[in-house]
């Protein structure tokens, strides 16, 4: 492995990982990754194009597919699958300038955290709103948007996202009005 400039190269796959980073054994990471001040679990594979910022937690034997941004503030626990381009977001009031017209800074916004329980599934484009827990072993269908707590074993779909039901062994049998 060689360094450059804070970026490591894998085989030719160009990553940033910050020196603060604290990957677990077996961690797989695809091309043009940005890791900084995060933890990824053991046995954990990274999609492309994936962000995880600092203080975001990932557990062990998680899947975080291509295009998803994973925030401060954002925990995920050990087996969860993250679809492609999941966007999570930790502030509620975003604003790019203060009530002054000022640059907003690091103390002009209040961190919201969110939580995602053991086991559980994310679909594709999803995105998860601050402050939410979405619990263990439960599956968020692709393109919802999660704004309240999401109890263990239950989907929840649509936009925004209301439970449907049980998570079943055969998700397909779940119809999910649209």
């Amino acid at each position: 492995m060689s360094e450059t400039d804070g970026r490591r190269s894998l085989s030719g796959q160009y990553h940033v990982i910050a020196p603060d980073v604290e990957l677990g054994e077996g961690v797989r990471i695809s091309s043009f990754v940005n890791l900084y001040g995060c933890r990824v679990g053991a046995e954990t594979t990274i999609g492309a194009f994936v962000e995880i910022q600092a203080g975001a937690a990932i557990g062990a034997r998680c899947k975080i597919s291509s295009h998803s941004f994973v925030c401060e503030g954002v925990t995920i626990d050990d087996g969860c699958f993250i679809g492609h381009g999941v966007t999570f977001i930790n502030d509620l009031y975003p604003r790019a300038v203060t009530g002054e017209g000022e640059v907003q800074g690091n103390d002009d916004w209040t961190l919201v955290e969110t939580k995602v329980g053991r086991g559980a599934s994310i679909g594709s484009g999803a995105t998860i709103v601050g402050g939410v827990t979405v619990g263990a072993g439960a599956l968020i269908a692709a393109g919802a948007v999660v704004t309240r707590d999401v109890p263990a074993g239950m989907l929840a779909a649509g936009v925004p996202a209301r439970v449907v039901g049980p998570v079943s062994d055969s998700d397909e049998s779940k119809e999910v009005d649209r």
